[in-house]
């Protein structure tokens, strides 16, 4: 039998989610024209967001019961090695039983006992002994064949469960792989279009997003729900002229985007060394933008909420990478920047 101590498991639950993301139409989740969907290319890497987060909250929750089966697993293990010795042990009985009838006589003929017994009592005792012991013999051999199936049955239950997990895990490989593809293809895609965009200094006009589904409770809330924290506001560096004004966020292209904070969009522009970019005016006379960005979600003029998605990250204008850079200013324009951290963590908002 093979040791149940192998990798961990991955929960057969998010198999049955992905391999129901995977089902969806092409228009949905591919990488086809899709221009009815309301955003085109943007729209399908929006919805494969969607489905990755969907997939690693699954996961997460697959973890914990993977932690919870491998212990049951090893608790398995620690009972058929008990029962291995159980079954050695009534093996041992058994031979020690026997032997012990050969000594005592328990091979002779009635008649023989008869004959050599020195009275009816001791006759008697060694009938009520040779009973006994023949009784004992047999509930051994009984519970070392119960043992025996026992063991055998659960072995068999055990490997029937593993194989099927193993199963399990190479469709769960081969779903992530489906996703993960078609995912870096539409980013692909997506960021063809932005660095046209911007070549021609001209936006293609904003996508309308599905927003999450859940608003946010909080006023103020970080550019971005999961990142890497890159170059930081006064980094020094060849690709800006003095200090960097900002604090960059690493994430894939096509990364929503998130108003900080309730507002009014000023400006969205496509160009210059912020490539695709937005600024956002705040209540309390603060301004925070949003550049190298591969599609916006929003229009000048339009008031946003805490929370809402206003675009898509990318790597457009003076960008080695995909990444977000984030400003808080005094004024809409540039120059006016001030560090975004504090000002983020006097808010409540502290960036890990």
């Amino acid at each position: 039998m093979r040791s149940f101590r192998r990798r961990p498991l991955l929960l057969p639950a998010l198999l049955c989610v992905l391999v129901m993301l995977v089902a969806r139409p092409t228009e949905a989740m591919g990488v086809g024209d899709g221009d009815e969907l309301g955003g085109g290319i943007s729209a399908q890497v929006e919805q494969l967001y969607e489905d990755a987060a969907l997939a690693t909250q699954q996961y997460e929750a697959g973890r914990q019961e993977a932690d919870v089966r491998r212990a049951q697993a090893e608790q398995a293990q620690a009972l058929l090695d008990g029962e291995r010795q159980e079954i050695a042990r009534l093996h041992e009985d058994l031979g020690r039983m026997a032997r012990a009838q050969y000594r005592t006589g328990g091979g002779l003929p009635v008649a023989a006992q008869l004959i050599l017994a020195d009275s009816p009592d001791a006759l008697m005792r060694g009938q009520h002994v040779l009973v006994q012991a023949h009784l004992a013999l047999a509930g051994s051999v009984a519970r070392s064949r119960r043992a025996e199936a026992r063991f055998a049955a659960d072995e068999a239950k055990a490997k029937a469960a593993w194989q099927a997990l193993e199963q399990r895990n190479i469709e769960l490989a081969a779903v992530k792989d489906t996703i993960e593809r078609k995912l870096e293809q539409a980013r692909g895609q997506l960021q063809g279009q932005a660095a046209a965009s911007v070549a021609a200094g001209s936006c293609r006009g904003s996508v309308r997003l599905h927003q999450p589904t859940t608003k946010s409770t909080k006023p103020w809330v970080a550019p971005v729900e999961t990142y890497v924290l890159s170059a930081g506001f006064g980094s020094g560096g060849d690709r800006w002229v003095n200090r960097h004004t900002g604090q960059d966020f690493a994430v894939p292209i096509g990364t929503p985007v998130r108003a900080v904070g309730a507002g009014r969009v000023v400006s969205v522009s496509c160009g210059g060394a912020f490539g695709i970019e937005i600024v956002i005016q705040h209540p309390g006379g603060y301004y925070t933008q949003y550049a190298h960005l591969a599609a916006v979600a929003v229009d000048q003029g339009e008031r946003v909420d805490t929370g809402q998605w206003i675009g898509q990250s990318g790597t457009t204008g003076n960008s080695t990478g995909p990444h977000l850079h984030f400003e808080v200013r005094v004024t809409p324009e540039m120059g006016s920047a001030v560090d975004p951290v504090p000002w983020l963590a006097a808010r409540g908002v502290r960036l890990t």
